[in-house]
Formats: C-alpha cells, sequence, structure tokens
C-alpha cells in the first residue's frame, strides 16, 4: 500500500511539473512538433487539391469524348448532306442531259420537216408555173369562149344582181365584148358592161355587181389557187413514196 500511494504522488508530481513546463515556456516553439502540424494540414489539402484534379480530369475526358461524338456526328451528317446534294446534282446534270438531247432531236426533226415542206412548196410552185405557161394561150383554145360564158352565167347567179361589170385581161377583150352581147340577147333584162381597167391575171374573168358590194372570181388563177391543196397532198404523197 505504501509503495502505491509513493508511485501515485509521483505520477502526480510528475503531471504538475509538465503542465508548469507548458506554462512557463508556452511561447517556446518546437519544429519538430511544427513540422507534424503542418504535415497533417498537408495531407488533407493534397487528397482536396487530388479530388479536385481527378474530378476535372474526369469532366475534361468527359468534354473531349462529348465534343469527338458530336464531331463525328456533324460529320456524318455533313458527309449525308453531301451525298444528297452529289445525287441531286447528278440527277439535275442527267434531266438536263436528256432535255438537251430531246431538244436537238427534236430540232433536227424540225429542220428537215422545215426541208421537206420547202421542197413540197418548191415543187408545188414548179408545177403551177408549168401549168400556168400551158394555160396562157388558153384564149386561143376552141373552148374557151364557152368556158367564159360559163363563168359569167355563175357570176351573175352568184352575185344576184342584173347589173354586172366585167373584169378580164387586154388580150380577153373583144372576146369579153362578143360574150356580153351574146348573154343580154338571151337575158335582156340584165345590163353587163366592160371594166375601164385590165388586169394581169392568166385568163377567166371577174363578175361584180355595180355598186361593188357583191363580187365572183371566176379567173383561172383562182381556180389553181381552189386546186393547190389537192396537187400539194398529192405531191407530198409522191415524195414520201
Amino acid at each position: 500500500m505504501k509503495l502505491a500511494e509513493e508511485n501515485s504522488k509521483t505520477v502526480t508530481n510528475n503531471s504538475l511539473f509538465l503542465e508548469l513546463y507548458f506554462i512557463q515556456h508556452k511561447r517556446l516553439k518546437f519544429p519538430f512538433l511544427e513540422t507534424l502540424g503542418v504535415m497533417s494540414s498537408i495531407v488533407p489539402l493534397e487528397q482536396t487539391i487530388d479530388k479536385v484534379l481527378s474530378e476535372s480530369q474526369t469532366e475534361f475526358v468527359n468534354k473531349i469524348n462529348s465534343a469527338y461524338d458530336e464531331s463525328l456526328n456533324n460529320l456524318e451528317s455533313s458527309r449525308s448532306n453531301v451525298e444528297r446534294g452529289y445525287s441531286k446534282i447528278i440527277n439535275n446534270a442527267q434531266k438536263q442531259s436528256e432535255n438537251i438531247k430531246r431538244q436537238i432531236i427534236g430540232a433536227s426533226k424540225i429542220s428537215a420537216r422545215n426541208k421537206q415542206l420547202l421542197l413540197l412548196e418548191s415543187s408545188i410552185n414548179s408545177v403551177f408555173e408549168k401549168a400556168k405557161e400551158k394555160l396562157s394561150v388558153l384564149n386561143k383554145e376552141k373552148g374557151y369562149e364557152s368556158l367564159l360564158m360559163k363563168t359569167l352565167e355563175e357570176g351573175v347567179s352568184v352575185i344576184d344582181s342584173k347589173d354586172v361589170i366585167i373584169e378580164c385581161t387586154k388580150n380577153d377583150k373583144n372576146l369579153i365584148i362578143k360574150i356580153m352581147n351574146d348573154f343580154t340577147k338571151k337575158h335582156p333584162d340584165y345590163t353587163v358592161s366592160i371594166s375601164d381597167n385590165f388586169f394581169d391575171f392568166i385568163g377567166g374573168i371577174r363578175v361584180k355587181s355595180s355598186n361593188g358590194l357583191m363580187s365572183y372570181d371566176g379567173t383561172i388563177d383562182s381556180k389553181i389557187e381552189r386546186v393547190k391543196p389537192i396537187i400539194r397532198k398529192n405531191i407530198a404523197q409522191i415524195l414520201r413514196g
């Protein structure tokens, strides 16, 4: 018991000694203890920095991955747009090519058609010129006088007038006067006179009412014009084989 009490007193005295020592020397610095304190504060700081850096690195990597994925998507979209644009250009070029081809073919057909029409018209004109040459001496034929009489009768019937004027060529003047006299003998109620002017046509006559309102064209020229479509059709069939 006595030994225990002595030990207890010794511990108490030591504690008091240390307490008094620290109170007396509280302003003294111990580098080792300070280093331990600094180190103890640095460790959490490093951990915090490591954590921040780790999070920043993760966020940075995520952003890079996101930007990469977005770039891939944009590239794919751009490629699709380029392919569509390319296809559109090709299609438009093909359409334009077809249009130009059709235009060339159409122009060739039109050109060939125009040449054919020119040839046809040239052939028709040639036929008419030959016909006019033959008909120019028609007034010397025996049947020409009866032709003129028939034309006069048709004319007065068509214009429905009993006072008429006859237009003719200078070469036919004497023959027309004879026909007028023969006609008025048959139809004394009609008044027929010859125009003071002479006209340049192949043959035949024009019959007009005295007031000039009605006219009947019985010239050879008008008869040729009326048969022109028939002649043109026949020549076209011959040219086409």
